[in-house]
């Protein structure tokens, strides 16, 4: 008699997938067209306009591709990324791989919030006189504002997928009309030209590969969460390009639009302050009002949405027996809890900073293995009934693939060396040539001591 698979997952069939095209479109263009993506545009001002925009193309194209490939995952076996990374880290292994996804997502609803809330504290001030955050007093305002997002994100989950869904669909239309909105003012108030022959002071300028370990660490976020989405779709195409496209020209025009914004701020007031990167601050400097702040809160929602399933998702497989939607509503709390954590180190940039540097040690490394042990070693099959049996081909060692986790934590090591070699530090950056390093000392350790005995199906 055949054992009962002891660790479930849920598979999505066909016959229930629901969303389109251009739904997915929508949910990654929506991801990336946020308060996050513009404050990470001004951050990579310091690199300077020419140098930030070939670091935003080169970054994201490289790091949506990986989004690609796992959202084909997603489409062609129905299950969700921390389901399928069991394939690679085995069924309890995996538990390493959720706990990073659940931390990040949950830190990057945190970052969205906060600076959501920091939007909030700019209305209270105009419509009720309260200090905005960073002056005197601005606190209450910025706490009150994580309280109403919080609770905003609560109900864009409370039906778990198909409420995120619905919160895209709407988000999507606005976002566009908000990002024109905010082109046209950035371009009245300086020249295109004025933005690319401005630099950054010396003591604060990046360096280019400083700003690609920047934004693949953006960039790498969503890709854990790619086959979330795509499962619920029916058409490759779908599953494949839509991500890319959605995810590319939310995070280059959000990007840009932060980028040049930033750049504008230090034009006209002659002061380059890193910390003035959030929407709010430059929306309030540039005259836009009360309209541009709430799009700037509903932003907030729409890319939430995304972090809050993922973080979801994960958290489910870590404790298979929490549904989805139970799931949803305490990383919502948790979320909300760790969005005070800027206020206690004094500095949002500071904890946000700090924030990248271990999304960028960690990520990398571990979608490396996920992507090189579904495409090289098991030639684009999974047999998804056996991600869920203990006694299955993907349990390895007690439940675990210690090859897996070993490669992980040299591809954390790794990072952090070359960190301090010049010309990779400075132009190349660590994070790409990491992952491809992992990739091969993965393959090589696999075909010694996991040599499959025949190709799969």
């Amino acid at each position: 008699m055949k054992q009962e698979p002891k660790y479930q997952i849920e598979v999505i069939p066909t016959k229930h997938r629901h969303m389109s095209n251009w739904d997915m479109f929508a949910t990654w263009i929506g991801a990336n067209a946020n308060n996050g993506t513009w404050y990470v545009g001004g951050v990579l001002a310091a690199c300077g306009l020419l140098t930030a925009l070939k670091v935003i193309i080169a970054s994201s194209t490289l790091s949506y591709l990986c989004l690609s490939l796992v959202g084909f995952m997603g489409y062609r076996t129905g299950a969700a990324t921390m389901s399928l990374i069991r394939g690679s880290f085995g069924i309890r292994g995996s538990y390493v791989p959720s706990f990073v996804n659940l931390t990040q997502y949950i830190g990057w609803t945190a970052v969205n919030t906060f600076i959501a809330a920091t939007s909030v504290s700019y209305l209270l001030h105009d419509i009720v006189g309260w200090p905005v955050y960073g002056k005197p007093g601005g606190a209450k305002g910025l706490i009150l504002g994580i309280v109403v997002m919080s609770i905003l994100h609560l109900l864009s989950v409370s039906v778990g997928q198909k409420s995120v869904q619905m919160i895209e669909r709407l988000g999507i239309i606005l976002v566009i009309l908000f990002v024109l909105w905010e082109t046209v003012v950035v371009f009245k108030t300086v020249s295109f030209s004025e933005l690319l022959s401005w630099h950054a002071p010396a003591k604060l300028h990046m360096t280019a590969g400083a700003g690609m370990d920047t934004l693949a660490a953006f960039n790498l976020s969503w890709v854990t969460a790619g086959a979330d989405f795509t499962r619920f779709t029916k058409k490759r195409s779908g599953a494949t390009g839509m991500p890319f496209l959605g995810a590319f020209t939310g995070l280059f025009w959000f990007a840009f639009i932060g980028l040049a914004a930033t750049i504008s701020i230090a034009i006209t007031s002659g002061t380059y302050d890193p910390n003035n990167s959030d929407p709010s601050t430059i929306a309030s400097r540039l005259g836009l009002g009360v309209l541009a702040l709430l799009v700037i809160v509903l932003t907030s929602m729409t890319a939430n949405a995304v972090n809050l399933l993922a973080a979801g998702s994960a958290l489910s497989n870590i404790f298979p027996k929490i549904r989805l939607r139970p799931a949803l509503w305490a990383v919502t709390i948790i979320a909300t809890l760790v969005t005070l954590i800027p206020l206690v180190m004094g500095s949002f940039l500071t904890a946000f900073t700090a924030f990248l540097d271990y999304i960028g040690m960690v990520l990398g490394p571990m979608i490396s293995v996920m992507l090189v042990d579904y495409y090289w070693r098991h030639h684009q099959h999974y047999d998804v009934d056996e991600l869920a049996n203990s006694n299955g081909q993907y349990w390895y060692t007690h439940g675990v693939n210690w090859i897996a986790l070993l490669c992980w934590v040299l591809g954390v090591g790794i990072f952090l060396m070359l960190k301090y070699v010049t010309l990779i530090a400075n132009v190349f950056g660590a994070t790409f040539i990491d992952m491809i390093l992992i990739a091969l000392i993965y393959m090589g350790l696999m075909r010694i001591f996991y040599p499959l005995k025949t190709k799969a199906a």
